[in-house]
């Protein structure tokens, strides 16, 4: 397992489920969550310069990375945006943070969407990375969403079809995957690509990652539909690669004024992984939001 540099890692049981968290640095609480098919160690251009400044958290979703792989059922509840966000509350009131901003990146940023309508005492400033929200971007399937997203719809296929397919070749698929998204050549660091390998490519990885995606076109949609017109009244910053495909297709900053009072946010170099691919600019705009989102009253 490759490290990131000054964290202190460490292995916490929340709900049953065992979460692989990092941690660093003093100050107001943030919590960084990653997106597929990575694992924390996406944060490691920018967590250590957060880190100057905040109380950092750094975790494995379940079902990725070093994190618990628990046992799906028929509804994927398991595997919901809800149970995921669940994990992430109790696992920062078990590191003493009990409010806290949260930056979500792909898959961690519907685990802090939904984190952040459940758990709205807690969580005090938003941040999502190059997504809109799940029920918006279904809701407006085209050809081309459908060409672009493919996965949404080749995931979620009952399994074992796209485990099979994907378990023959993982590391062909991961890199297919971080080459398609991502428009900055070497912009992964060879670390960095090492690690998702390690961790993508246990077939029970494989699993938990397809019933991510199956959730999120069965319960979540559910959850998402049920409150929908609940307004988040805390500050969300939302930001997106210039030369990737959700700026393309979405007025991000609109959509996301559906569900919150107080939204910012632009576009930033490169494509989706924008930690990897434009740090700085990235880190910029977090800082300049954090500053004033988590600014003590």
């Amino acid at each position: 397992m490759t490290r990131i540099d000054g964290f202190t890692y460490d292995r916490l049981a929340v709900g049953g489920t065992e979460i692989h968290v990092c941690h660093a640095g003093s100050g107001p609480a943030i919590l960084c969550l990653h997106g597929y098919p990575q694992t924390h160690y996406m944060w490691h251009k920018i967590a250590p310069l957060l880190a100057a400044d905040y109380s950092v958290v750094l975790a494995d979703l379940r079902g990725y990375g070093d994190s618990d792989k628990p046992e799906t059922d028929a509804t994927h509840s398991p595997y919901s945006k809800r149970a995921m966000a669940a994990d992430m509350a109790e696992l920062m009131a078990c590191l003493g943070h009990q409010h806290y901003g949260v930056i979500g990146h792909d898959r961690g940023g519907r685990v802090a969407h939904r984190l952040a309508r459940d758990y709205r005492e807690h969580v005090a400033a938003l941040a999502v990375l190059d997504i809109a929200p799940t029920l918006d971007m279904y809701e407006a399937t085209d050809m081309r969403f459908a060409m672009s997203y493919y996965h949404w719809f080749f995931l979620t296929q009952p399994a074992p079809l796209p485990e099979q397919l994907i378990g023959a070749n993982a590391a062909f698929y991961l890199d297919k995957k971080l080459g398609h998204w991502g428009k900055t050549p070497d912009a992964h660091t060879p670390a960095a690509v090492a690690e998702y390998k390690r961790c993508f490519s246990q077939p029970q990885t494989i699993h938990a990652t397809c019933e991510d995606y199956r959730a999120a076109a069965s319960i979540d949609l559910e959850h998402d539909r049920a409150d929908k017109n609940q307004m988040l009244d805390i500050p969300v910053l939302a930001l997106w690669g210039e030369k990737g495909f959700v700026g393309k297709k979405f007025d991000v900053l609109a959509i996301w004024r559906k569900y919150a009072y107080d939204v910012s946010g632009h576009s930033v170099s490169g494509g989706h992984f924008l930690p990897e691919e434009a740090p700085e600019e990235t880190l910029s705009a977090l800082q300049h939001f954090l500053a004033t989102a988590l600014a003590t009253p």
